[in-house]
């Protein structure tokens, strides 16, 4: 028997603010609410194939973001490519990041609380 990973959980300054972030990179929706939580995760009904992909739970930490991450989310653009991707993540409030990776074929960025992710080119889901 092995494990299946079926939920990131996220620290965070502003949950619902950082979920509607999510929501909108991934097509995911909010499941659950609560106190200080929100967790987000796909649309309800739609029709998947392959394995179910993780939800993500935000909660609300008073302590701040002050180093790189060591886990961090990569995305893979399904209906575009990487840099219409990048542009529509920027528009949603991420950031360019450079974390010294060099020449690579991901994008680097920061969702709006600074937290790191990549866009890949090639890999699709």
């Amino acid at each position: 028997m092995a494990s299946r990973l079926t939920e990131v959980a996220i620290d965070c300054a502003d949950a619902p603010a950082l979920a509607r972030f999510w929501c909108a990179v991934l097509d995911y929706e909010v499941l659950d609410r609560d106190d200080g939580t929100v967790t987000i995760g796909p649309l309800a009904g739609e029709d998947r194939t392959g394995p179910v992909p993780p939800v993500l739970t935000f909660a609300q930490v008073p302590e701040h973001k002050t180093v790189k991450n060591r886990l961090h989310l990569d995305v893979s653009p399904t209906d575009r490519d990487q840099d219409d991707e990048v542009r529509r993540l920027l528009d949603l409030g991420a950031r360019h990041a450079h974390v010294g990776q060099g020449e690579v074929g991901w994008v680097t960025l920061t969702d709006p609380e600074g937290n790191e992710l990549c866009v890949l080119a090639s890999r699709r889901p």
